[in-house]
């Protein structure tokens, strides 16, 4: 027995010293490196670039060597680029398990930003769906620059009653709003739906996309944007700041919830016996905390009837065009709270971390 508990002892040991060890290689940051020299000759770009992990501060407006499209991918010049949460994630390197693919101890990819709009420059010879001239709008790493490459999935046609703000404005939000409403949350057009973080860049688009599938909306937001989201279209606003709504009694089919900030068992408490509970972003941190929320989820989804999990969008060219088709028919607008240009990036990385955004944060580049 006491052999039993030795082996026992020293596994644990073991163990103990293997996760200390991996989160102090994913915690480790390495200093900013000088940016090389750019070969004589080269065409060059202006681009936003994080050489290294840290602040806003990391942040360099650099030449970099324009970027040539392989055969899947189409080089677009950059019209307006959009700031997401997953920017300021990718610069600090945070939550660090996030390392595991975006790089050990600084970026393995330098470029940064991801939302754009443009105009296409050239087409990779695999490319038929797209033709130089055309306006676009996706997602492609390095968005903050004057050009940018992109797989040819990542894509869509921008219709031309869209302005390159709005298309710029929609990507990832405005999928990830698609996506958790109509695939994990399976919402039916008159059912009851909750957005928590109404006001912020997927709760916004989230109020109009439930709207236009014909749901019962209500949103959550504090109190000074209570009448933006109204105007979206949500048919009922809780102020957050005067009320709550755990605790209104009331009933709804799907909540999808980009804050985290009621627990489990509150948000249960005012789904239908059916409903579905979606979870996008989550707590700040940067161990476990923003994980704790899903994790949870999971655990006690088997035990219950209702349906609890997160969900994490994927870029679709198909998503992109249904979202631009709901713009060019006016179902869906995107809702601008501030403008910067490309040599102010920090700064507008700086006012999206402090979590008051109004819609959405855009880099003109015009």
């Amino acid at each position: 027995m006491k052999l039993r508990y030795k082996i026992t002892g020293v596994f644990l040991a073991l163990l103990v010293v293997a996760i200390s060890g991996l989160a102090l290689v994913l915690s480790h940051t390495a200093p900013c490196q000088p940016a090389p020299a750019i070969p004589d000759g080269a065409d060059t770009m202006k681009a936003v670039v994080s050489r290294c992990y840290g602040s806003p501060d990391v942040l360099t407006l650099e030449d970099l060597e324009k970027p040539t499209p392989s055969n899947e991918e189409v080089l677009v010049k950059v019209h307006a680029a959009a700031v997401n949460p997953y920017d300021w994630h990718g610069m600090r390197g945070s939550p660090y398990f996030m390392r595991l693919g975006t790089g050990i101890g600084s970026p393995k990819d330098i470029r940064f930003g991801a939302d754009f709009a443009g105009i296409v420059e050239a087409v990779g010879d695999n490319v038929t769906e797209f033709k130089p001239g055309d306006a676009v709008f996706g997602a492609a790493a390095g968005a903050f620059a004057e050009y940018v490459v992109t797989r040819k999935h990542r894509i869509a046609h921008k219709p031309d009653n869209v302005s390159f703000e709005q298309a710029a404005s929609l990507p990832i939000a405005a999928i990830t709003a698609l996506q958790a409403l109509r695939d994990k949350g399976q919402l039916q057009s008159g059912q009851k739906v909750l957005i928590n973080g109404a006001s912020g860049g997927v709760g916004t688009y989230a109020v109009q996309i439930a709207r236009s599938m014909g749901a019962e909306v209500t949103g959550v937001c504090s109190t000074r944007n209570v009448e933006l989201v109204r105007s979206l279209g949500a048919d009922h606003v809780f102020d957050y700041t005067k009320e709550d709504y755990t605790q209104s009694g009331q009933q709804f089919d799907l909540i999808v919830d980009m804050v985290g900030n009621h627990s489990l068992s509150a948000n249960r408490s005012v789904l239908t016996p059916k409903g579905r509970f979606v979870i996008v972003g989550g707590a700040k941190g940067d161990w476990l905390e923003p994980l704790m929320g899903p994790i949870k989820a999971l655990l006690m989804s088997p035990f219950v009837d209702q349906e609890m999990g997160m969900m994490i969008a994927t870029m679709d060219g198909d998503d992109l065009a249904e979202l631009g088709a709901l713009m060019e028919r006016g179902a869906l607008s995107s809702a601008v709270d501030r403008h910067y240009p490309l040599s102010e990036v920090a700064d507008a990385i700086r006012y999206s971390e402090q979590g008051h955004a109004r819609g959405k944060i855009i880099i003109d580049l015009e």
